[in-house]
């Protein structure tokens, strides 16, 4: 019998969640670098798309190097995984990132940083219906709660207030987080019969593949200009690389209820580091609580409830 992975100790997990999260974090200031260093237009989706579409395919070829050098077969799949993985690599990466981004341009970053984050709610509650194992409970809707109001507690400002919904913009947004989970969830039972890493290297390297084509269809431009734009395209194709491979391999071993709520820290930590390196204020209390909130959302959620003390107390045979 396998030993169990290293994934499945809860401190290991944590760390590693709580890494991603800060990796993912950190593309928020280098994506707008990016925007900026490649000469992209606030308004220029398509050329939006390509750029996404250039990291996620780079970070996906990288990926599988990288599963080359550690003599994992890579092209060992059947018709039915091949399928399995372009269908994948479609819904999280290429059309989960298409709402994204036009959603994007049709609301403000305030918003859409508050609706993506709807996305660990979707997480939880899908796996209270597929998974046996993975329930909704009191403690899991708190945590979610308590997640969720320091995301919010994050993008307050004086125009909170007039917090209108619309469609294509904020409705997008949300469809993006809905595809994710729900292709988050599919990308769990597929890790099971192939490896995280392949699988992780092959959905971005065909998602990515599909975004650059699309992108560049409807009208999309990309140049390098400088030394430091193709340094930040190089770091997001790491940072994607390491936070996307290491997440299908947390989700593989252990629940989806226990790691999700990590990705509250996302935007959290994303305000926080553009503010460092794009020279913005953050010496505000409500970064602190905020952050305060988000940990104890995940503890919260993670926290064991009654049953599982019960359970816990009982000695083994």
């Amino acid at each position: 019998m396998d030993a169990p992975s290293i994934f499945t100790r809860k401190k290991v997990a944590y760390a590693c969640a709580t890494l991603c999260c800060l990796l993912w974090g950190s593309s928020y200031p280098a994506i707008k670098s990016g925007y900026e260093l490649f000469q992209i237009a606030t308004d220029d989706v398509p050329s939006k798309i390509v750029f996404a579409g250039y990291r996620f395919l780079f970070a996906g070829a990288l990926l599988l190097l990288f599963a080359l050098a550690q003599r994992k077969p890579i092209a060992r799949l059947n018709s039915r995984q091949c399928g399995q993985l372009a269908i994948l690599g479609v819904t999280q990466t290429s059309i989960q990132y298409i709402f994204f981004y036009v959603g994007l341009a049709f609301t403000t970053g305030v918003k859409g940083s508050i609706m993506n984050a709807t996305g660990t709610f979707f997480s939880v509650l899908l796996a209270h219906f597929i998974y046996q194992n993975d329930r909704l409970s009191y403690n899991k809707a708190v945590g979610c709660i308590l997640g969720f109001a320091g995301v919010m507690l994050v993008n307050v400002n004086h125009s909170l207030s007039d917090f209108s919904f619309v469609w294509q913009g904020d409705g997008f947004v949300v469809l993006a987080a809905f595809i994710l989970s729900a292709a988050t969830l599919y990308g769990k039972r597929i890790s099971q019969t192939v490896d995280p890493t392949v699988m992780t290297g092959w959905q971005l390297a065909f998602g990515g593949l599909v975004l650059v084509g699309g992108g560049y269809l409807t009208g999309g431009t990309l140049a390098v200009h400088s030394a430091a734009a193709a340094l930040v395209l190089a770091y997001l194709t790491l940072l994607s690389s390491i936070a996307f491979a290491l997440w299908s391999v947390l989700l593989k071993h252990n629940r989806v209820s226990m790691i999700a709520p990590f990705n509250f820290v996302v935007p959290v930590a994303g305000t926080v580091l553009s503010a460092i390196f794009l020279g913005e204020n953050i010496l505000e209390l409500k970064y602190a609580v905020a952050l305060a909130l988000v940990c104890a959302g995940i503890w919260w959620v993670n926290k064991p409830g009654k049953a599982s003390r019960l359970a816990g107390s009982v000695t083994r045979p």
